[in-house]
């Protein structure tokens, strides 16, 4: 038996005080380990695969500052690069040469990139990307899918899945009904739904918008041919198909979720990974339809920090880091390794579960599936998962605090961290 006491002391201290000063105690809900129980602990430090906790425990870490840290927390070269980038200042609010650097390796890699623009956050490319895909068809539906996460803005939380799904939240109140009126949702993998919307709303739908692989309602992949029906949907329809590709994109391929499924879409949503580490998102698509945003075209959009030399530093160094030789295959590898390991503990500890993985993203849900959509990932025993989440965090591994997200391994994960989380969860799924 694993020794399951952690010393959490000084984490209970600085949460109990944190939520007098901040709603919840957290800057962003999922934190708050609602969904699994117990409070969560508070981080000191990253370093490569790995956590430490103002207690001074080590966890091997799957959530991976929730994506970006594709290449290892705090990689040396990240750093160096920061380092140097920091005695020229943190922020111009001007243009500077690094944008370039980074918008030419973004536009080289996804296929249907051909202008770019960098904004500080994915909600905030998902916003921008909203209101240009309905600038340039001159529509106002779009068609969202249920359990898809795209930010926090008001007219995305319509069955948004992620920390909404996390709080048990259908909505959010102060959303008013004028600005969700225009989504139309359907279920992620059923295009005869797609195609009913858009029969009942001809000429009024400017586009979908999709995470091709879902992460914000714990991995879910896409089932064969979805993909390329509705792009032949939008096609069909004068719609625009944009990929929110905010967690996929440089992680289960270069070229992100276009290039591993051979789906070109019209527009793309992307950060994460393309900061390193730091705030960033990024928007861009086919030069026709990027070319009406401001001050190119009518569309307005702005912000003071977007492009910043720092978080264009880390993207640059961190693609540099993902474009040497067996990088993907090295990320393959590993996250098969630790996804059907997890799968047969489960099996082999009498526990109903399923997941798969793509590159280096993975999930487990614990129902016996298949889930192909929301409404499948919502029969896991989120009970059971709150308790292995639990037991896994007191033998030093830290998974997401919720059933509804994905999982995430990076280079810096070893073959010894791989075996010593599937003991661990052998040992915890054991006991359940």
């Amino acid at each position: 038996m694993v020794n399951t006491t952690i010393k959490t002391t000084k984490s209970q201290e600085i949460f109990t005080a944190a939520q007098n000063l901040m709603p919840g105690g957290v800057s962003s809900p999922v934190r708050a380990f609602k969904s699994v129980g117990g409070q969560p602990i508070v981080f000191d430090r990253v370093n490569g695969a790995y956590i430490w906790d103002v207690d001074c425990n080590k966890y091997i870490d799957y959530v991976g500052t929730w994506g970006p840290a594709i290449c290892g927390h705090a990689h040396p070269e990240v750093i160096s690069a920061l380092h140097a980038a920091l005695e020229k200042g943190t922020s111009f609010g001007a243009p500077s040469v690094l944008e370039n650097v980074l918008a030419e390796m973004v536009i080289d890699a996804v296929p249907s990139i051909e202008m770019v623009r960098f904004v500080n956050s994915g909600t905030e490319a998902c916003m921008a990307v909203l209101r240009l895909m309905r600038a340039f068809t001159n529509r106002e539906k779009i068609i969202k899918f249920e359990g898809c996460y795209h930010g926090h803005a008001d007219m995305f939380l319509v069955k948004a899945g992620s920390g909404v799904a996390t709080l048990g939240l259908p909505d959010s109140p102060g959303v008013p009904k004028s600005a969700t009126s225009s989504t139309l949702t359907a279920p992620y993998n059923d295009l005869e739904a797609v195609k009913a919307l858009f029969e009942e709303n001809r000429d009024q739908i400017a586009g979908v918008i999709l995470e091709p692989v879902v992460g914000n309602a714990g991995f879910i992949p896409p089932d064969a041919g979805f993909l390329e029906g509705l792009r032949e949907l939008t096609h069909e329809h004068g719609a625009l198909l944009v990929f929110d590709e905010v967690m996929t994109g440089f992680r289960i391929a270069y070229g992100g979720a276009q290039e591993k499924f051979g789906i070109t879409p019209d527009l793309t949503t992307m950060g994460k990974v393309i900061g390193g580490g730091l705030p960033v998102g990024a928007y861009g698509g086919r030069r026709d339809i990027m070319s009406m945003i401001a001050p190119a075209g009518p569309v307005y959009q702005a912000g003071t920090l977007s492009g910043n030399p720092l978080a264009m530093t880390a993207g640059i160094k961190t693609l540099e880091l993902l474009q040497k030789p067996g990088t993907y295959e090295q990320l393959e590898r590993i996250t098969k390794k630790l996804a059907d390991g997890l799968l047969k503990v489960a099996q082999e500890t009498g526990h109903a579960a399923c997941g798969s993985h793509i590159s280096a993203m993975f999930g487990l849900f614990f129902t016996s599936g298949p889930v192909h959509n929301y409404e499948d990932a919502k029969k896991s025993d989120t009970t059971k998962f709150g308790r292995f989440h639990r037991g896994m965090l007191e033998r030093g591994i830290y998974l997401a605090p919720s059933q509804f997200e994905a999982g995430f391994t990076s280079l810096a994960h070893t073959d010894e961290d791989i075996e010593q989380t599937l003991a661990a969860a052998k040992d915890v799924l054991s006991s359940l």
